[in-house]
This record gives structure tokens, C-alpha cells and sequence, in this order.
């Protein structure tokens, strides 16, 4: 063999191992097909699954805003947001495409923001690339490496105050194969938040650091504020429904302990991953991480999505509801059904001692009225009910209540400072404990003197000089 035989066979070789290492790198990486925008959501509503079979170029457009926003009912809060909400919209993007980001900043924003995706792989996750001055943009890209569930968040210092303000959310990433295909996709994700005021003091609340720093929130809620996801506004399903939840959990600071009440999670795709665990009945969700969680529901009523840190649901807001209709199947369950018993318990029940939330100062009955209204829901409503008419052999009626009715004075110190023991209540007796409740003289002249004027009672008003009398007097 000559030398130029020799270089010409190896230079042959060459040729045929790259092309071969290409054909190869071919198969284990797709090419870019076209481009397309994406459909963000507000929670709860999830984008449609992504049904291309290829991947492309994602652009995502997200606006930071800061906003005024209900907390819970009477107060309000300057949420620092992704796109006007808290959570941030959802985004839903397909492992291997290309994902172009666009951060754009409201003129209106008083502080500079970014954006931290723990779906990329980058220096600060696209924070690097985002810092972004009010009334200015940003862009940068980054491909979809990893499938799974993903939170993003602010990462401008103080990186904990703008988290807690409010800035999070999630990103789903497909699997090249797409996921099984399910009835129903939620949005759910859990927060802390931290106010100068105590849990239900009205008005405008500004953000405490110091409770912060110490982990001590005054709310832990689903989808931005107490009560998101209740009510008229609780997630809806039909009885043979499989229901997907995408739970994130902004934190800045607490684990969640994410539970369905009277459900049992078929699959938890635990911290988001790609790895299912079967039969689960709570799941932890650590703060900047999220699980998708999968099951049927085979009987219809009202399903309490709970952080089974329990008190963070009854006293603080970490409570949603899925509504399910259809027949019901009495081999599976039957019995009496009450979804009334999970309402907020609000944050002055079975309190012993520290100062009470500030209240507004009503100026006439009709003002402690509506403002009696709001903290009856925020701390009697669990126990007594919505209608005031209790729960038979558990809690007295307070609907047309002769004993409320006889004593406003006993009321008062009833809600002052407990009452256990035999009670007698248009002439059933009741045996409980009723712990005192944490209020201002102010607030129990209003939810006194809204119970005795409501339900079917006719009384007078309550006021703070006669509750302070009370109090002075026990």
C-alpha cells in the first residue's frame, strides 16, 4: 500500500465515522420544526396537552406587574406578580424544544425583576439573563432538556421578598412521548404570606420582614388568597373522572403536606420527577417544588384539597374544593356528607394569649355590621355554619338563639373567654367546649351585634365600651 493508499483509506474511515456519530446524534436529538407561541393560564386552568410529536420553537411572553389584590375578605395585599396573578400563569412546553423568553417589565413596577426557571440549565436558571429594569424587556433562550414539573420565581434581591410577594409558578415540560391523557387538569400552588397584621386584620397589609425571617406566616394559601379555590370557585369534576393536579409550592419557607381529603392519590410523581409513587395518601411538596399527583373519583361531593399541617388549613387559608357530580355509588361509600365542617376556622380560634388583629372602627350599626359579617365567616362559620343553625348534637345554634338572645353581655363573655359544660339552646342541651376567641373589642362588638341582627334574630347593637365593660368584669 502506497502512502497516499494509506491516507486516502483513512481519510475514508474518518469520513465514515462521523457520519455514522451524526446518524447516531440524529437519532437521540430531533430537529427544530417551525415555531409557535405559547398559551399561558391563570390558575387553576392548565394549557391543552401539547399534541405535536416534534419539537419547535417555543416564544413565551410574561409581563411582571405589580398589583393590589384581595388576601382574604376585608384585606388587601401589593402582590408582586408574573402576569398579574399569583400563581404566575402556567407554561406548558415539549422536552427538546427551543424556548425563547421574553420578560417584560410594567412601567408601572417600582423594583427590577427576573426570572429564575428551574428548567433550565444555566447560570440562575435565565436569572443571569433577565434582569429587567420597569418599563424595559429582556429576552434569552434556552432548550427543554428535562421533562417534568418545574417552578420558576423571582430571583432579584432581596431574592425572599420578591417571592413572598407574591412571584412563582410553574412550568411544565413534556415527555417526548407526551403524558396519558387524564378528564381533568388543575393548577393548584401553595404560598406563605407574611403581614404586619394578624391573620383577618382589614385593609391594606403591607409585608412584615421580620416574620419572614422567623417562618412565621400569618396566611398559607392555594392560588394567591383564602378562599381562591371555594365556593362557586372550587375545581369541578364528574363522578368516573380521572383528575391530574400540577401542585406547585412558592413557599418562600414552608413544606406542604398536600392531601385530598376522602382521596387517595393513585400516582404522586413526587417532587416533580419522572418516578410515580402508587396508593399515596399526602405527598410533600418542598418549598421551590411541586408534584403531579393522579387519581379517579368514583363518588360525587365536595373534596378538601388540605396542607395537612392542619392548622396552616383551618386557621390560615391552605384550603381548596373539588366539586364532583354524578350518581351516587352507596358500595363504595354512603353515609351523611357535610362539606359545610371544612370552612376556614380563621386565625383567632383556640387562641390563649398575644395582641388581637386590628379591626376598622365601625361608625354606626350598619358598618359593624358588614364588618361583622366578615369576621363571623373568617372565625364562627366552621362551627356554627354559614346559616348559623350549628350542627345538631355538636355545636349550638346561634339562629334564633334564645340563649344568645337573653344576655348580649353573656355573649360577650362567652366569646371572650370560652365557655365549656351542659348548655341549654331553645331547649336542646348541648355539651362542648367553646375556646375564647382572639378578637379586639372592636371586632366582638361587630360579630355580635351582625349574629343578633341576622339568622332570624332581632336585636340591638353591640358596642366596644360594653364588650370592654365585659371583659373588666371576668
Amino acid at each position: 500500500m502506497t502512502y497516499f493508499q494509506s491516507i486516502i483509506g483513512r481519510s475514508v474511515l474518518l469520513l465514515f465515522m462521523a457520519f455514522a456519530f451524526s446518524a447516531v446524534s440524529g437519532c437521540q436529538s430531533e430537529t427544530l420544526k417551525g415555531e409557535e407561541n405559547a398559551i399561558l393560564t391563570h390558575a387553576p386552568v392548565v394549557p391543552t396537552p401539547i399534541a405535536r410529536n416534534y419539537p419547535t420553537k417555543v416564544i413565551v411572553e410574561l409581563e411582571t406587574k405589580e398589583v393590589v389584590r384581595r388576601l382574604a375578605d376585608g384585606v388587601d395585599y401589593t402582590f408582586w406578580t408574573f402576569g398579574g396573578e399569583v400563581p404566575g400563569k402556567f407554561i406548558r412546553v415539549r422536552e427538546g424544544d427551543q424556548v425563547e423568553f421574553h420578560l417584560n417589565n410594567h412601567p408601572d413596577s417600582k423594583m427590577p425583576h427576573n426570572i429564575d426557571l428551574h428548567a433550565v440549565s444555566g447560570p440562575g436558571g435565565g436569572a443571569a439573563s433577565s434582569f429587567t429594569a420597569p418599563g424595559k424587556g429582556t429576552v434569552f433562550s434556552f432548550t427543554a432538556l428535562n421533562p417534568g414539573l418545574y417552578v420558576y420565581h423571582c430571583a432579584t434581591a432581596p431574592v425572599g421578598m420578591h417571592i413572598a410577594n407574591g412571584m412563582y409558578g410553574l412550568i411544565l415540560v413534556e415527555p417526548k412521548e407526551g403524558l396519558p391523557p387524564v378528564d381533568q387538569e388543575y393548577y393548584v400552588m401553595q404560598s406563605e404570606f407574611y403581614t404586619q397584621g394578624a391573620y383577618g386584620a382589614a385593609g391594606l397589609q403591607p409585608f412584615d420582614m421580620s416574620k419572614a425571617l422567623l417562618e412565621t406566616p400569618d396566611y398559607v394559601v392555594f392560588n394567591g388568597s383564602v378562599g381562591s379555590t371555594t365556593g362557586d370557585k372550587a375545581l369541578t369534576a364528574n363522578v368516573g373522572d380521572r383528575i391530574r393536579l400540577y401542585v406547585g409550592n412558592g413557599g418562600p419557607n414552608l413544606v406542604s403536606s398536600f392531601h385530598v381529603i376522602g382521596e387517595i392519590f393513585d400516582l404522586a410523581y413526587q417532587e416533580g420527577g419522572s418516578i410515580a409513587n402508587k396508593n399515596v395518601q399526602t405527598t410533600l411538596v418542598p418549598a421551590g417544588g411541586s408534584a403531579m399527583v393522579e387519581f379517579t373519583v368514583d363518588v360525587p361531593g365536595t373534596f378538601i384539597i388540605v396542607d395537612h399541617s392542619i392548622f396552616r388549613a383551618f386557621n390560615k387559608g391552605a384550603l381548596a374544593m373539588i366539586t364532583v357530580t354524578g350518581d351516587a355509588k352507596p358500595e363504595i361509600y354512603s353515609g351523611l356528607q357535610s362539606e359545610s365542617v371544612y370552612l376556614p376556622e380563621g386565625g383567632g380560634i383556640q387562641d390563649i394569649d398575644g395582641d388581637a388583629p386590628a379591626a376598622l372602627v365601625a361608625q354606626n350599626k350598619a358598618e359593624r355590621m358588614v364588618e361583622g359579617s366578615r369576621i363571623f365567616a373568617a372565625n364562627c362559620a366552621a362551627c356554627h355554619q354559614a346559616d348559623g343553625k350549628g350542627i345538631a348534637g355538636v355545636f349550638p345554634p346561634l339562629a334564633e338563639s334564645d340563649f344568645l338572645m337573653a344576655d348580649p353581655n353573656r355573649a360577650a363573655n362567652v366569646v371572650i373567654n370560652g365557655r365549656s359544660g351542659p348548655i341549654e339552646v331553645n331547649g336542646v342541651t348541648y355539651n362542648g367546649v367553646m375556646p375564647g376567641v382572639n378578637l379586639s373589642d372592636e371586632q366582638i362588638a361587630n360579630v355580635l351585634t351582625y349574629v343578633m341582627n341576622s339568622f332570624g334574630n332581632e336585636g340591638t347593637e353591640m358596642t366596644p365600651a360594653q364588650v370592654a365593660k365585659v371583659r373588666s368584669q371576668h
